[in-house]
């Protein structure tokens, strides 16, 4: 049974992502950052999601034992009007320690000066895997979609309630998580790392 570290102290993403290898029949056991000792603190200075999510697994995997992995991810949401941002800034669009309402209430407004058929946008998200000898593997997605300068629904979190994405007039906020969970930036980066395993593990 392999052993992959996230680079994170999340429970839920431990778990998440554990019922998603489960499904998978993948011979996988999830972690946090707290079985190898934490995770260590990391200053996010990379430009590029992949940049970023590499910081963080490199900082991890310098305690992995032989065999064992570690996985970091990166995202955010790119607004075509805005020029790609607030991309890799997205959690901390209003300001560092923003609050998800504070960061969605800024891009609200910025929008609101957007016309409609400007307002496409895209959720990206970037995997980063590392081995104990420090080979990395990159697996990257995006969802395409548009924005909407108001929030509906109360799924989900962050922009989700004002992102619709391609071939639906429900936002992220609206839609089923069983939906959101196939067709999402991070849903679609983690099957792409899901195909990998499969075939290298």
């Amino acid at each position: 049974m392999n052993t992959i570290y996230l680079a994170t102290n999340n429970a839920h993403k431990v778990e998440e992502l554990s019922a998603m290898f489960e499904r998978e029949h993948l011979p996988v056991t999830v972690k946090s950052a707290a079985g190898i000792g934490g995770m260590p603190e990391v200053d996010e200075t990379e430009s590029t999601f992949v940049g970023n999510a590499t910081l963080k697994v490199m900082a991890l995997a310098t305690r992995l034992g032989e065999g064992e992995y570690a996985l970091a991810d990166d995202s955010g949401i790119e607004v075509d009007a805005l020029d790609g941002a607030p991309g890799i800034y997205s959690a901390r669009f209003a300001g560092e320690g923003a609050t998800d309402g504070a960061n969605l209430a800024k891009l609200l407004n910025l929008i609101s000066q957007v016309s409609e058929d400007n307002c496409g946008a895209q959720f990206a998200c970037s995997l980063v895997l590392v081995n104990s000898k420090g080979e990395q593997f990159v697996f990257s997605d995006i969802c395409r979609g548009r924005l909407i300068p108001e929030s509906r629904g109360e799924n989900g979190f962050g922009y989700d309630p004002a992102f619709i994405p391609e071939g639906y007039e429900s936002t992220f906020g609206e839609l089923d998580w069983s939906v959101k969970s196939r067709i999402s930036h991070r849903a679609k980066a983690l099957q792409n790392l899901i195909a990998w395993l499969k075939e290298n593990l």
